[in-house]
């Protein structure tokens, strides 16, 4: 009977502990929830990727870099090969093609394919028309932008002659817009950037925009320069190129002219009335140290370094006073790139040569 009893009593002493124990489980913390996955990037079309491929990821979010490489006059020889595979081993986000790509017609798709075999079928080479591609004659700007697409979201324009894009799309750090002054189309007959021409509104409304939204970058890129130490004159315009400067433009990047140039920070105002080109007046200048404020005035860079054969830099240039780097055919000759970086804090540049070559550049600009 005592024996019963106790055999009972275990049983309902270990039913209790079994409960107090679920009881006791149900109270502790589960696992910790998996972290969430990254946004994805932009879809692949499926192009398989060339060697050294920029793997650039998904577009950057508020905050973080946006990283751009920019040049023209590439041509399809192989000091064009040779800059690609500079931006190949630099994997930007995105290259700027600042115009004049084959000079000769009917190898756009080369040029592309070129392009491509280095960068990748999706990489956003994006493209500006040159003199030699806009009128048809030594290349076709139809057929380039529909081989070398748009590859960036929220393009607005024309994509090849006029547009503008904000990068990344939401929260952006720069705004890019690339616009044609100074060169004939079909008919040879010149884009109208003249003073209040619809070019000239279009182009002031996306610069005056982007500043109203409080992004922090404006570059804007062209083929032809205004300022040049080179082979041209102001083929961009008195007007349109004082604009950008009283619009405070961070950065004016342009091709054409085979060197590469780039000036001091330029500004109106004072003893600088209006920036006259074929002259200097050293009261244009508002800054001519390597690190420079945002906000003081406009930077041009002249990137014609593409792949081409080079001209000489003019010392004796009336213009060469605006100018802080210059190379060229004769003096310090390189293929090459310039390379961008820029955060909400600031934007570096700096001139990455080809294979060779040795020259460089660096400047940066900071936000106030």
């Amino acid at each position: 009977m005592a024996r019963s009893l106790g055999k009972r009593g275990k049983a309902g002493l270990g039913a209790c502990l079994l409960i107090l124990s679920l009881l006791l489980s149900a109270c502790q913390p589960g696992p910790p929830e998996p972290a969430p996955r990254p946004s994805p990037g932009t879809p692949s079309s499926g192009s398989a990727p060339g060697p050294g491929t920029p793997t650039s990821g998904p577009a950057p979010s508020s905050g973080e870099a946006v990283h751009f490489t920019a040049q023209g006059d590439i041509g399809v020889s192989s000091g064009a090969k040779k800059v690609l595979d500079v931006v190949a081993g630099l994997r930007p986000q995105l290259n700027l093609a600042l115009g004049d790509f084959t000079y000769k017609a009917g190898i756009e798709q080369q040029f592309c394919d070129m392009v491509t075999a280095r960068l990748g079928g999706d990489f956003p080479y994006q493209l500006v028309t040159g003199n030699h591609e806009s009128d048809g004659h030594e290349g076709d700007i139809e057929k380039f932008v529909q081989c070398l697409p748009n590859r960036l979201p929220g393009l607005q324009g024309e994509y090849g002659t006029q547009w503008r894009v904000d990068v990344p799309e939401q929260n952006p750090v720069v705004r890019f817009i690339m616009v044609s002054p100074g060169i004939d189309f079909r008919g040879g007959e010149p884009l109208d950037y003249s003073r209040d021409s619809e070019r000239w509104r279009w182009t002031a409304d996306a610069i005056d925009g982007a500043k109203s939204q409080n992004i922090p970058w404006t570059v804007v890129g062209m083929h032809t320069p205004c300022l040049s130490v080179g082979n041209y004159d102001c083929q961009a315009g008195k007007d349109f190129t004082n604009m950008l400067i009283d619009k405070k433009v961070d950065l004016v990047l342009s091709g054409h002219d085979h060197i590469y140039q780039r000036t001091h920070q330029l500004a109106r105002g004072g003893d600088c009335a209006e920036l006259v080109p074929a002259t200097f007046t050293s009261g244009c200048l508002a800054d001519t140290g390597n690190s420079m404020n945002q906000g003081s005035g406009t930077v041009f860079a002249t990137v014609g370094v593409g792949g081409v054969g080079l001209y000489n830099v003019k010392s004796d240039d009336p213009e060469m006073g605006y100018f802080a780097s210059t190379s060229g055919k004769n003096r310090d000759p390189a293929f090459g790139t310039l390379d961008v970086t820029a955060t909400a804090d600031q934007l570096a540049a700096r001139f990455v040569p080809a294979e060779g070559y040795t020259f460089t550049d660096s400047f940066t600009l900071r936000r106030r």
